[in-house]
């Protein structure tokens, strides 16, 4: 299979993560995979949510939205505290995954909410939002025990999330738009540093996917995530 960009069916898109991309954030950082541009900035609230409150540990939660024309054909712009049905599905997804990687009772009762906005989209935001925003918690995690306000950096493991697929019968890592567009199966996977799966949404287009298949997908994905999680990595220690 011929890749748009001629990559090989294992091979990521180019990946730059620009830690403390806005200096007024507790923690950001930009995130480009490919054409795929996101930018991931970390508030903190000194309470927990009503639900929490008392309980004496944090929570974490996002907020996902893509610029009208982060996209070939201009979206119409998402008003009001009510996110469009796709935004409010990925922006649970974002906090799923990033709930997995903080130890939420040694946060203490805090708040941390982690908006990710699209800037260019060209497949894959989702997963580069997760990738990016682990790297934003960190820093605002970091900035609060330099504060003092911490003892430890309550972190319990590394996340990072890539896009796999089955395009023309043919398995493929970090699918473009193109791809995406009309792959057969379109998979985004979320894995921590010691391999294991914290969130896994897979759909057969046509034809249904057989066990084996997804097998080799979720092993696309871990050498994808494997090199995501260097890149995290690099860009906390820049």
């Amino acid at each position: 299979m011929q890749r748009p960009d001629g990559r090989a069916g294992d091979q990521l898109r180019p990946v730059t993560i620009t830690p403390g991309f806005l200096p007024y954030a507790e923690g950001s950082a930009l995130v480009q995979i490919g054409s795929t541009r996101v930018i991931c900035a970390v508030s903190v609230e000194d309470s927990a949510p009503p639900f929490l409150r008392g309980r004496g540990q944090g929570w974490l939660t996002a907020e996902y939205r893509m610029l009208p024309r982060a996209t070939l054909v201009r979206t119409p712009r998402e008003g009001g505290a009510v996110p469009s049905g796709r935004s409010h599905e990925i922006q649970r997804m974002i906090g799923r995954s990033l709930r997995s990687a903080v130890d939420l009772p040694a946060l203490g009762e805090r708040t941390l909410l982690v908006d990710c906005d699209v800037l260019q989209a060209d497949g894959g935001t989702r997963t580069a939002a997760i990738t990016g925003g682990y790297v934003a918690v960190v820093l605002a995690l970091r900035r609060l025990r330099e504060q003092g306000a911490l003892a430890t950096l309550p972190l319990k493991r590394a996340v990072a999330a890539v896009s796999v697929g089955l395009v023309a019968g043919e398995l493929a890592l970090d699918l473009c738009y193109q791809e995406d567009a009309r792959a057969d199966v379109d998979c985004n996977v979320v894995m921590t540093d010691l391999g294991e799966l914290v969130e896994l949404q897979a759909t057969a287009e046509g034809q249904p996917l057989q066990r084996q298949a997804l097998d080799d997908l979720l092993d696309f994905a871990e050498r994808g995530i494997r090199q995501l999680l260097q890149a995290q990595g690099e860009a906390l220690e820049a």
